[in-house]
């Protein structure tokens, strides 16, 4: 596959669009705070909680202390986590990789606490419960 210079200067077009959306000039970890503080080139910030953020949760305040912001201002990295969050995907809700969403939403639905699913298992508790596994 050969990359053209027509190739380059789209691909530079659309750093730099990206760039002057969600260029990030500062981040740091507050402890006091216990959020992960990211500053935009527009003059936004954003305080995000690390359990919110794949491969941060169970990080330390001093391994999230030494974050990286990539030369584009588009990424930042903890080298002690090896743990890379896109700053654009950021602003759009996404917190990690579309698995690793899927697992967290799915966890949230399964804890939720509806009349309607309080009802069924009454209902099914009635009914003796789960049937048991046989086991071969």
């Amino acid at each position: 596959m050969s990359i053209t210079d027509e190739d380059i200067k789209q691909a530079e077009d659309r750093m730099a669009a990206e760039r002057d959306r969600a260029h990030a000039t500062s981040a740091r970890y507050d402890r006091r705070a216990k959020r992960v503080i990211i500053r935009l080139q527009s003059g936004l910030e954003l305080a995000i909680p690390p359990h919110l953020l794949e491969g941060l949760a169970e990080a330390t305040p001093e391994a999230l202390s030494e974050v990286e912001i990539s030369p584009s201002g588009l990424g930042l990295h903890w080298p002690q986590l090896d743990a890379d969050i896109y700053v654009p995907a950021l602003l759009e809700g996404q917190f990690g990789s579309k698995q690793w969403m899927a697992r967290q939403l799915g966890a949230a639905g399964g804890r939720s606490r509806s009349q309607a699913k309080r009802n069924a298992a009454r209902t099914n508790g009635t009914k003796g419960g789960r049937p048991r596994k046989n086991q071969a």
